[in-house]
């Protein structure tokens, strides 16, 4: 599943083209795939709005919607960073996309073949085509004020973004001594952290020297700055390095991601840890497989 660096990747690509951009058609081959509102009424409230704002939270991707023209002219406006999360609250309508396990967002000319499994192509007045294909239909779409998401529980309540300046350590540490969950669980609990999955919660409790079914709870308060720290790296590190295609991830414009060649543990069971040569170990925690190395995180 695409997490944190995979979405951001995808969001940077998007954000300069989408901005100022108005969806003149919508079409959808399999309608499930929108979870909110009826399928019907999610075209026809897209269908002529302007996106006003691109970004991401946790593992979503947030594209504010409005009427209002923002460009001279007509033309886009020029691009923006996004607006923090608290504020995203203030759009006309949001359009949320979840990746789920396979989902893919890419800009694409509208001669470019239709691939197969896409599920909704979003027709834009520049001519260009922004694309939903999901072969294993986990993903989703939502429109409506995220207020009422929020409310109607259609999109969950998310826990603070790791890579925020604002999220501190001592922040994580009180959210870890309340738990009795292993440390793995804990991480990849959106409500505890938004944004980390399998990949980047393995990393980082190796690159924090923390065993993954350590109780949560237990962790003192130097080993949660320790944490703290190896969790931003990590996420930050996948970013520049545009995510880990170990799957099905691809960027908005098809193309694999370069943090897979750089994984210490994830992935990697069986094989020798780089730090001290030692087999590294496979368990299972919360239903995911879970990679570490037994000598170096204790």
């Amino acid at each position: 599943m695409p997490e944190l660096p995979e979405v951001e990747t995808i969001v940077a690509d998007l954000r300069p083209h989408l901005l100022g951009r108005t969806i003149v058609r919508c079409e959808l081959s399999f309608p499930t795939i929108v979870r909110h509102p009826e399928p019907e009424e999610f075209v026809d409230e897209v269908v002529g709005m302007r996106i006003k704002a691109v970004g991401r939270r946790g593992k979503y991707i947030l594209i504010a919607l409005g009427t209002s023209n923002t460009g001279p002219s007509g033309g886009a406006p020029p691009a923006a960073s996004p607006p923090p999360p608290h504020e995203w609250g203030g759009a006309d309508l949001m359009l949320v996309v979840h990746l789920g396990m396979t989902g893919q967002l890419r800009l694409v000319d509208a001669v470019a073949p239709l691939a197969n499994h896409t599920h909704a192509v979003f027709f834009l007045d520049d001519g260009r085509q922004l694309r939903y294909r999901d072969p294993r239909r986990f993903g989703r779409l939502l429109l409506g004020a995220e207020e009422a998401l929020l409310s109607s529980k259609k999109m969950p309540v998310l826990g603070p973004e790791p890579i925020d300046p604002g999220f501190a350590a001592e922040e994580l540490y009180r959210r870890l001594r309340k738990r009795r969950a292993p440390l793995k669980a804990v991480l990849l609990d959106q409500g505890a952290v938004a944004g980390v999955g399998n990949i980047y919660a393995d990393e980082s409790l190796h690159r924090a020297r923390l065993r993954p079914d350590r109780i949560a709870g237990t962790v003192s308060r130097k080993s949660a700055r320790r944490l703290h720290e190896s969790l931003r790296e990590s996420l930050q590190i996948a970013i520049a390095n545009r995510g880990s295609s170990v799957d099905t991830y691809r960027d908005a414009w098809g193309e694999v991601g370069g943090q897979q060649e750089k994984l210490l543990v994830y992935g990697r069971a069986g094989e020798p840890c780089f730090t001290c040569g030692r087999p590294l170990s496979a368990i299972r925690i919360a239903g995911r497989t879970t990679v570490f190395c037994r000598r170096c995180q204790h």
